[in-house]
């Protein structure tokens, strides 16, 4: 069963996540910036303190980095179950670890799924609402989701915005990363 639904002069546009985003970070052996998550964490003891690294690999040399996520910590500060996770390497930690980065690289983390057979903007009849549905918080610029969803180029999503055919919530090289509703007006 598909998410995606179409119903008369309305539209649902998904953006769903195909990985990870890359963490921006110079690797200290080749001076690269993106790394992966390797899908671990290292967890290390010192007593009843701990240390926890969600462990990165450099997309270049695959020298693995870490980033601390805890350091020198009680061990009873920690609450166990998510202790447990970590020692897991729990797939929704290491994303939510991932995601805390300050520096992210969003390139090729997404893809646009629309219901929205052939729409010929210039001679349409009827307006038509489209709601924009975020499955993961990647900064997506609004521009270059009109131009993939509506397969227009830049300039004429520009025109289009220029002259009240699209009428949106935020300005056109936004970037947005949650749910929103946009119209296209029919023409005159």
């Amino acid at each position: 069963m598909s998410s995606i639904c179409h119903a008369e002069n309305k539209s649902l546009w998904v953006v769903r996540e195909l990985g990870l985003p890359a963490v921006v970070k110079p690797c200290v052996d080749c001076r690269h910036t993106r790394h992966h998550a390797t899908g671990k964490i290292r967890v290390n003891a010192n007593g009843k303190q701990l240390d926890v690294w969600l462990l990165i690999g450099c997309e270049r040399c695959d020298r693995t980095s870490k980033i601390p996520v805890h350091e020198r910590v009680h061990v009873q500060a920690l609450d166990h179950e998510r202790l447990v996770r970590f020692e897991d390497n729990d797939p929704a930690i290491v994303r939510e670890l991932v995601h805390a980065q300050r520096r992210l690289d969003w390139t090729g983390t997404w893809e646009l799924n629309t219901d929205l057979p052939f729409y010929d903007i210039e001679d349409a009849k009827d307006p038509l609402e489209v709601f924009v549905r975020f499955e993961l918080p990647a900064p997506v610029r609004v521009e270059k989701l009109l131009t993939k969803g509506l397969g227009l180029s830049r300039p004429a999503v520009k025109r289009l915005v220029d002259e009240g055919r699209i009428r949106l919530p935020m300005a056109v090289d936004a970037r947005a990363r949650q749910d929103f509703v946009f119209s296209v007006e029919r023409a005159e």
